[in-house]
């Protein structure tokens, strides 16, 4: 809602970059910034900036969205958001396929979905929106709701794929700190582009500005305003209505814009009141319930009030007052029963028109003064309606009815039952820490003692917010104390509960020895309850537990018992599931049941967009993600883990995220071709938020940042990483996978020439893979004794341990690990004799295999040692293979720099039969000179490496 009645001045060198932002949009330059933040105190003229951009986008041709935050709905989910979508064209949401899945977004409506997807089919509509240049304004970003600065940080990490620019408007000194840190490393990544407005100048506004005022009075107020657009001219409207200029220029902003209310009559003060309560939202049509006017006294009042330019009509027939400063001045000096009240009448005439319910819940907060339970009911259904896709206003309101509730004996069930969801959502919203200091509230209070499992329940949940949080030892000892409390004693079904909760610390920072009888223990209690969910919970606890400590035969067992059990269940029964289903999926994934495991995963992950268990979503995306990495489906490995990412960071928790990251390095390592500097960032960024932990989370990050240098060339590093990764006698490296990790120490430490310390990794290597019998670890096992004969120069060795761990690669689907090991292997076997077809043949499937599965790392290494494995099917050892015992004997000779007449004479033959063994030896080999004989008897294949 922007003025044009003064023009704007001093802001050209803006006006050329915002010109040149455009014409990169309308022209879609590549590289072009995808977000334009724009910054400056309040009344500097971020908003006429924008409306000059608005205005300029549409002579280009550009369609243009405007919404707004306002300051005091900032708990209404998505609200500039929803304001700016407004302006689309109907066609464009009907003709959107995902419409009803943006529905939170678009309209407020409920929709239930898990926050994540909504932020990636919001980007979806951006791109359909955008058929032509798209100009989406949001303005007064820092009072944005946690929903629309969520969303906003998801636009900017993952920018539309289309001709989509988004530009933010805000005060600077006012703006979130997370907001702040979106858009600081949008900058660094360059996809946000800066602008921030500073004073005008006194030519500009004193010539400009000030006209027709005297040189001298316009200095004062210019003086007087600092340079701010807005306060120097709501000093020279005071002026000009006959203010003097010496009391002005010691006169307040906030003085002077309630000067303006002063000839107001009653009526026209009321309207004013209402349309401040209302901010951007005030309408004719709600306006004539609410203050209770007349049409035609409500039509009179609007025309005075919009000539004084307090009231301003913007699209819709929205109206609004002319500046949030002037919105703030009138609110505050409404006296807090009238602003009650007026929420109060907002609210009534909002349900009666089937409003959406966050607005009304907006005003039935503003309302409550005392308790009222039907402005509660109110705030409780937006609570619920808002839990999955804005957890922070779902908490925030749900607190709203806690400080209202009365403390009596009749409310202590809703109090517990209220602050046990209000804990669920600050989890959900990554507040870890307000969520575990509240569950710490509700396992004080009293036991209501009615077998509601209340107790337990925020028991339960508050040992995973202490995961989350990195306390281990607190989650295990919170449970272990519940456990065994004797009063009361927790009932069976609550000791399955706890039991499985307490099974769960493992591995993450509890070997599973440790909790094994605990989890056995409750295993036998769910099987006496016929608790189905709580037996398959179990079983695949064990079976995740016994998988990560390398224990493949009990893992096996408890593995295909819980499958059996979780696939006889219908969809119905599997809400409880969720949980299981990720310890299964990642039981089968370490037990390389891959295809199995990512059935399961896909079964949970269905279940928990369902249920809005979100906080596993992430587990379940990574078990997807390393299933589809070690079966070379790199594309849809990144995919799933740039998901995964974002749903981590909106949880908030560093253990985590690190775990994420080194999964998504793992997965880009593999995906990126050679030289791509982003696998080994990320896993930077893992060992990063892994800080100083030494949990399983903290080892998956130094090793793959490990694997990253090799790759990237560092082998010193490479090392250096996975020792720190694995600890003393590296018993912290992942029991399971170890032999995998130890490939990189073996690789690392043949390349720098510590061959007796590549021996014994090997070695262990192999012990570790016979125990685990598992097929890629074998074969892994199988490559790190191939270096160590690559580094005892024995090259044909070595390719027939290639070549042994590509086959056994295939025999569980490893098909990453396959074409590796082809490809490692080719050029060795090429330069084997015997070998060419099959060095040959080595390389075409290890090629084929990588180029479908997305793998730049290996396709960029077989067109590295394509050359070589060409020549060697047709290189040195071959053609000298055809050569007799006597043929080789003389081209030896030949090569050692031997003539003709002392080859003879070594020999005991005839000059004639030398030299015409000679000419035998030219016409098999393709050479017609003694000196490319001798090169051709001195030539070798060169030997593969990570780097390609």
């Amino acid at each position: 809602m922007t003025t044009e009645r003064t023009p704007l001045v001093g802001r050209e060198a803006e006006l050329a970059r915002l010109d040149r932002l455009l014409a990169e949009l309308v022209g879609d330059v590549p590289g072009r910034p995808a977000v334009l933040d724009v910054g400056g105190e309040a009344g500097i003229g971020k908003s006429r900036l924008v409306h000059e951009l608005c205005l300029a986008a549409t002579r280009r041709g550009a369609a243009v969205l405007r919404g707004r935050a306002t300051e005091y709905e900032r708990h209404i989910p998505f609200q500039p958001f929803t304001d700016a979508f407004s302006d689309l064209a109907p066609e464009v949401v009907e003709s959107f396929p995902e419409a009803a899945e943006v529905a939170p977004v678009l309209s407020g409506a409920p929709r239930s979905t898990d926050r994540f997807h909504l932020h990636r089919a919001t980007a979806a509509l951006l791109t359909h929106a955008a058929a032509s240049p798209l100009v989406v304004v949001l303005d007064d970003m820092h009072w944005a709701d946690a929903a629309s600065l969520e969303l906003l940080d998801h636009l900017v990490r993952h920018p539309v794929h289309a001709r989509v620019l988004l530009v933010l408007a805000r005060r600077d000194r006012q703006s979130p700190a997370p907001l702040a840190a979106t858009l600081t490393r949008g900058t660094e990544t360059g996809t946000v582009r800066r602008t921030v407005l500073g004073p005008l100048g006194e030519r500009d506004c004193v010539e400009l500005l000030t006209p027709g005022l005297a040189r001298d009075r316009a200095v004062r107020l210019f003086t007087a305003s600092e340079g701010n657009p807005l306060y120097l001219l709501t000093l020279l409207q005071a002026h000009r209505e006959g203010a003097s200029v010496s009391r002005l220029s010691t006169t307040g902003l906030g003085a002077l814009l309630l000067d303006e209310l002063t000839p107001l009559t009653p009526s026209q003060g009321r309207l004013v009141q209402v349309v401040a309560a209302l901010g951007d939202h005030a309408t004719p049509a709600l306006l004539g319930p609410v203050t209770g006017h007349e049409p035609g006294q409500l039509a009179d009042d609007l025309a005075v009030l919009t000539r004084r330019d307090l009231l301003r009509t913007g699209t819709h027939g929205r109206i609004a007052l002319r500046h949030p400063v002037l919105r703030s001045l009138v609110r505050d000096g409404t006296d807090p029963w009238q602003r009650t009240e007026i929420h109060r009448l907002v609210g009534a005439e909002l349900a009666r028109t089937g409003a959406p319910l966050a607005g009304r819940a907006h005003h039935a907060e503003q309302s409550l003064s005392d308790w009222d339970p039907q402005a509660a009911a109110v705030l409780d259904e937006a609570a619920e309606q808002a839990a999955q896709t804005a957890p922070a206003s779902s908490a925030h309101w749900l607190e709203v009815v806690l400080r209202h509730l009365p403390h009596t004996p009749e409310h202590a069930a809703r109090r517990r039952e209220l602050m046990l969801r209000r804990a669920r959502a600050l989890g959900v919203g990554g507040r870890l820490r307000e969520s575990r200091d509240l569950l710490h509230q509700v396992i004080a209070l009293p036991d209501p003692g009615d077998g509601t499992g209340s107790r337990a329940s925020a028991v339960v949940l508050c040992a995973v917010m202490e995961r989350h949080l990195g306390r281990y030892s607190e989650a295990v000892a919170l449970l272990r104390r519940e456990l065994h409390r004797t009063d009361p004693a927790p009932s069976l079904a609550d000791q399955v509960a706890l039991g499985l909760e307490l099974g769960s610390s493992a591995p993450h920072d509890t070997s599973y020895p440790a909790v094994r009888s605990e989890v056995a223990h409750t295993l036998e209690v769910a099987r006496s309850l016929g608790d189905e969910t709580g037996v398959a919970g179990a079983l695949s606890v064990a079976a995740l537990g016994e998988a990560y400590e390398g224990e493949t035969a009990a893992a096996d067992d408890f593995t295909r018992r819980a499958a059996a059990l979780v696939d006889s269940l219908p969809d119905g029964d599997l809400t409880g599931l969720c949980e299981p289903l990720v310890r299964l999926a990642w039981a089968e994934a370490f037990l390389e049941r891959f295809a199995d495991a990512e059935r399961h995963a896909d079964r949970g992950l269905a279940i928990a967009r369902r249920t809005g268990q979100i906080y596993l979503l992430p587990h379940l995306l990574l078990c997807k993600t390393h299933v589809r990495t070690q079966t070379c489906r790199l594309a849809s490995a990144v995919e799933l883990s740039e998901e995964a990412e974002d749903i981590a960071r909106g949880i908030g928790s560093d253990e985590l995220l690190a775990f994420v990251l080194a999964t998504r390095a793992h997965a880009l390592v593999d995906a990126c071709p050679p030289g791509d500097p982003r696998p080994l960032a990320t896993a930077e960024e893992a060992v990063a938020a892994a800080g100083l932990g030494v949990n399983w989370w903290a080892s998956i990050a130094w090793c793959v940042l490990g694997y990253a240098a090799l790759t990237a060339g560092d082998p010193a590093r490479a090392r250096e990483a996975v020792l720190r990764a694995g600890g003393p006698g590296l018993r912290r490296m992942q029991p399971s996978m170890r032999p995998l990790f130890l490939e990189v120490l073996v690789t690392a430490a043949v390349t720098m020439g510590d061959l007796d310390a590549a021996k014994d990794w090997a070695e262990r290597a192999r012990e570790e893979a016979e125990r685990l019998d598992l097929p890629v670890q074998r074969a892994s096992a199988m490559r790190s004794a191939a270096q160590i004969r690559l580094g005892l120069g024995d090259d044909k060795a070595a390719a027939d341990l290639f070549v042994a761990a590509a086959d056994e690669s295939a025999r569980s689907g490893g098909v990453f690990w396959e074409a590796f090991s082809l490809l490692f292997g080719a050029s060795l076997s090429a330069a084997d004799p015997g070998g060419s077809r099959r060095g040959q043949a080595a390389w075409h499937r290890g090629r084929r295999l990588a180029v479908a599965g997305g793998c730049g790392m290996l396709t960029g290494l077989a067109e590295a040692v394509g050359p070589a494995v060409a020549a060697a099917a047709d290189g040195p050892e071959r053609r000298l293979a055809e050569l007799t015992a006597r043929e080789r004997e003389i081209a030896d000779l030949v090569a050692d720099g031997l003539t003709s007449p002392a080859i003879a004479e070594r020999l005991c033959l005839s000059r004639r039969t030398v030299e015409t063994h000679i000419s035998r030896v030219y016409r098999k080999t393709g050479v017609s000179s003694r000196a490319a004989l001798a090169g051709l008897m001195a030539g070798r294949t060169p030997r593969p490496s990570l780097r390609g």
